[in-house]
């Protein structure tokens, strides 16, 4: 499917999504931890978007972009591509719209997200090896059947949507000098660059990728749509093309794009549920693998914990065999 060049949102577009999903979802912790201040070595507060309704910020985007779809699209249905969280978004706003909702998932998608898409009524289409294979798929079965396809990440009004995370930060936390951000497809990346430039201009967002799935922090580094291989076991973090409408916003205004080991999302995540007693899935503790290793002493760091949702396996393998 040909990519359409988009307008990137604007922060009134951020300020009117924040109305429109106020009535179904309520603006998530942003807490400070002594044990993590401690292991960073300076002052630390993590934004919970963990404690969503669906244990992840994309919820944000999903009901701000299914609230506006026309009377013509509703009809029609939405389709999309997810390795589960995404997935999880358009399936919460599309029960809350009454709208037909179809998420294509790659072959061993995580079952806890594929369990909760399928508890909120929206069909599954399972397709390919990874989520490349299954938005490709999904992008077919769109074009064949007339379905309003939802691209995960090329969608100015998930962008705003998500961007609404940054925005309750800000007014919670003014003086944040860093702000940390896992990126798959950059669609939260991107929408904290929107709000920080208009609110805190001094921020510095950095993004923080696998280096076992490097598309993303390619495109942006070599300024290009960059397709790779990816090979890490962060699902949230695991595409392997850049989008284009969240790299646009990146490369105007990401300050820097950090990429972590494997070992080094493994070892953050059990330190998140250590020190935060808070079950955090690997995508959303690459913020503090990320300030592990970057200079930040002396410096207010926010890191968005994106989501939390994790298998029991998963979560047994981690603890049995820690990095």
């Amino acid at each position: 499917m040909t990519f359409v060049a988009l307008a990137p949102p604007t922060f009134d577009d951020v300020l009117a999504a924040r109305e429109r999903i106020s009535p179904y979802l309520i603006p998530t912790a942003l807490n400070r931890y002594p044990a993590l201040d401690e292991l960073v070595g300076t002052e630390v507060w993590v934004k919970h978007e963990n404690h969503q309704p669906v244990c992840n910020f994309k919820v944000r985007g999903g009901v701000n972009l299914v609230s506006q779809l026309s009377d013509d699209e509703r009809r029609r249905g939405v389709i999309t591509a997810s390795t589960g969280n995404h997935g999880q978004s358009i399936a919460f706003a599309s029960r809350l719209f009454d709208v037909r909702a179809i998420v294509c998932v790659p072959e061993g998608a995580n079952p806890v997200k594929l369990a909760s898409i399928r508890g909120l009524g929206a069909e599954i289409v399972t397709h390919g090896r990874d989520f490349d294979d299954a938005r490709e798929h999904c992008e077919a079965l769109a074009e064949e059947h007339g379905y309003r396809y939802i691209h995960s990440g090329n969608e100015p009004h998930l962008i705003a949507g998500v961007a609404t995370q940054t925005l309750e930060a800000l007014e919670r936390q003014p003086d944040l000098d860093v702000l940390l951000v896992p990126i798959g497809g950059g669609s939260g990346a991107a929408g904290a660059c929107v709000v920080a430039k208009a609110l805190r201009p001094q921020m510095k967002v950095i993004g923080v990728q696998s280096d076992a799935a490097t598309a993303a922090y390619r495109s942006w580094k070599e300024g290009l749509i960059v397709t790779d291989e990816t090979h890490t076991t962060a699902e949230g973090l695991a595409t392997r093309v850049g989008f284009e409408l969240p790299q646009e916003i990146l490369r105007e205004h990401l300050d820097d794009f950090v990429l972590v080991s494997e070992d080094e999302l493994r070892a953050a995540t059990l330190h998140m549920l250590e020190r935060t007693r808070n079950l955090i899935e690997p995508a959303g503790a690459a913020p503090l693998a990320a300030a592990l290793k970057l200079d930040i002493a002396g410096q207010k760091v926010g890191l968005v914990a994106s989501g939390g949702n994790m298998t029991l396996d998963q979560l047994r393998s981690l603890l049995a065999s820690p990095p």
